[in-house]
C-alpha cells in the first residue's frame, strides 16, 4: 500500500498539518496538503501545502524565503491529521511577520498579541 493510501483524507481530498518548530517543539502554523503537495513535501524535504483561497500549491516561503525544511513527518493515530516537525527559515512562519501564526493568547476576553514582529508584512512582500 502507498503511503499517501493510508490517509484519511476529507471529502475534498485534503488533510490537516501541523508545523511545528524541530528544535522548540512550538506550534508554527496549520494549513492543508493535498496527494500532490504531500508528494512533493515528501520528495523535496520543503513543505509544500494546499491553499484552498488560491486553489494551487504553495511552497511555504515561496516567495518570502521563509522555508520550512522537513526534518520529521508524523501521521495521527487516527492517520487524519499530519505533523511536519520542521527547521523554519529566518524564524518567521506567520504572514505578519511572526514566528508562529498563534501569537495571539486570550487574556480577559480580548485577543492580545503575544509576540513581536520580527519582520514587518512589508519588507516581506518586497523581498
Amino acid at each position: 500500500m502507498d503511503f499517501v493510501d493510508e490517509i484519511k483524507w476529507t471529502e475534498d481530498g485534503l488533510v490537516p498539518v501541523i508545523a511545528q518548530d524541530y528544535n522548540s517543539g512550538r506550534v508554527l502554523m496549520f494549513a492543508w496538503m493535498n496527494h500532490d503537495a504531500l508528494r512533493q513535501t515528501v520528495a523535496t524535504q520543503v513543505a509544500v501545502y494546499w491553499s484552498r483561497s488560491r486553489k494551487k500549491l504553495w511552497e511555504k516561503g515561496e516567495s518570502s524565503g521563509h522555508t520550512q525544511r522537513v526534518r520529521e513527518m508524523c501521521l495521527d493515530c487516527d492517520g487524519d491529521v499530519i505533523l511536519l516537525k520542521v527547521e523554519q527559515i529566518e524564524g518567521i512562519a506567520c504572514h505578519t511577520g511572526r514566528e508562529s501564526c498563534f501569537y495571539r493568547n486570550l487574556e480577559n476576553g480580548q485577543w492580545l498579541d503575544a509576540d513581536p514582529v520580527i519582520k514587518s508584512p512589508e519588507q516581506i512582500d518586497e523581498e
